[in-house]
């Protein structure tokens, strides 16, 4: 089950950094990507609170839904625990200027000086994020990560964030 779940993460992973052959829009004139820069505090809900400083990329490269997209990112805390991955987002503009998007991802977790472990090498985070878009098209978001092993591990804690986002179209 746990080689089946790694096979599977690895194939989102691998196909959402391609795009899918049939857009059903041109990508120059449909969206933006956007380079993301983040902070904020890991593991909010126990004792091991940390600042969060992360980067991501979320190209414009609509899969089968034109709102799916994929994302890469990297993350680093004050205490130098780290996670660089990326996975799957839906980016719903649900209004004017507000978009909400929730996201999916795996990647690779090494402890660092914290004392939170989080279990195994391969993490998965989940997140879901409520942003507001300017004239500008740069966007300031709030977001709530959860990351976990998803039971690849005996021992899975896990823990979840808190961050503020700067997006700014690339």
């Amino acid at each position: 089950m746990k080689h089946l779940l790694l096979l599977t993460s690895a194939l989102c992973l691998g196909f959402s950094l391609f795009p899918a052959a049939a857009q059903a829009q041109d990508e120059a004139a449909a969206g933006d990507s956007l380079l993301s820069f983040g902070i904020g505090y890991t593991d909010i809900f126990d004792d091991e609170d940390a600042v969060d400083f992360r980067v991501e990329y979320r190209p414009y490269r609509p899969l089968l839904i034109n709102a799916l997209r994929p994302w890469i990112a990297g993350e680093i805390t004050s205490d130098f625990s780290t996670w660089a991955g990326g996975g799957l987002l839906y980016d719903w503009n649900v209004q004017d200027n507000i978009y909400v998007t929730p996201s999916f991802g795996a990647g690779l977790y090494a402890q660092g000086g914290s004392d939170l472990d989080l279990g195994h090498v391969v993490e998965f985070r989940s997140q879901l994020e409520v942003a507001y878009e300017f004239e500008t098209r740069q966007r300031l978001g709030l977001s709530l990560s959860h990351m976990s092993n998803m039971g690849l591990d005996d021992h899975n804690p896990g823990t979840e964030a808190l961050n503020l986002y700067w997006h700014v179209p690339f």
